[in-house]
């Protein structure tokens, strides 16, 4: 009995972790374009991971971050270049009284990731060094406002680039698609009435809108 039972919560699993997969392209490069901050692990000389915080550009389907000229992490990939790097949003905490006021298993969260493993390389040609950190003024500073960097300038020679090209990259989003629309709509009102600092974000992301003070999704976002 526990056996089968064993089975049948790997293939609901399976089958829930393909249902969060994120399936377009276009939904993780514009969730990548978003984020500012994602990490990146490299392996140190003790064998031991080390996961920086940095911040990021996605261009060409190949993740770019400025750098120090020295460092931990740069020594770490010229001696192993194999990485990982990961970004993540989390939308929104649901609190297990959403489900039932005294199981604390239940309490979930609403979210977004996106998960590489690939290999890092330091960036040499001035060119492609030149459009990563243009790449990077353009995303952090879209106001603009700057002289854009050209590859004869000396500053290029102050910074290291770091490119990760993917071996794998799974993104995977968690917004109530695997529900059932009735207890999703639910859900949306729970969030409506707890009322915070994210909510309206998250019910926007969800496919819902306030019309005529009425929730009403509007929308079946499929990513």
């Amino acid at each position: 009995m526990v056996l089968i039972y064993n089975i049948i919560l790997m293939n609901c699993l399976v089958q829930l972790t393909g249902i969060l997969q994120i399936r377009s392209p276009e939904k993780i490069k514009e969730f990548l374009n978003d984020e500012h901050v994602g990490r990146i692990s490299s392996i140190d000389a003790d064998g031991f991971p080390q996961i920086i915080p940095m911040n990021f550009v996605f261009i060409d389907n190949a993740i770019y971050m400025h750098s120090h000229v020295r460092g931990e992490k740069l020594d770490n990939i010229l001696r192993n270049n194999r990485v990982g790097f990961e970004a993540d949003r989390e939308l929104e905490f649901l609190p297990s009284y959403f489900e039932d006021p005294h199981n604390a298993s239940l309490a979930d969260t609403l979210y977004v990731s996106v998960v590489i493993k690939g290999f890092a390389y330091l960036v040499s040609d001035r060119e492609e060094k030149t459009l990563a950190l243009n790449g990077l003024m353009k995303k952090y500073q879209p106001e603009g406002r700057y002289d854009p960097m050209r590859s004869d300038m000396r500053v290029l020679d102050a910074v290291s680039v770091i490119k990760i090209t993917p071996n794998t990259l799974h993104g995977k989003y968690k917004i109530g698609q695997h529900m059932k629309p009735e207890n999703r709509m639910s859900l949306a009102q729970k969030i409506l009435k707890k009322n915070s600092p994210t909510s309206s974000k998250t019910l926007k992301i969800m496919g819902f809108e306030i019309i005529d003070n009425e929730l009403e999704m509007i929308d079946e976002p499929i990513w």
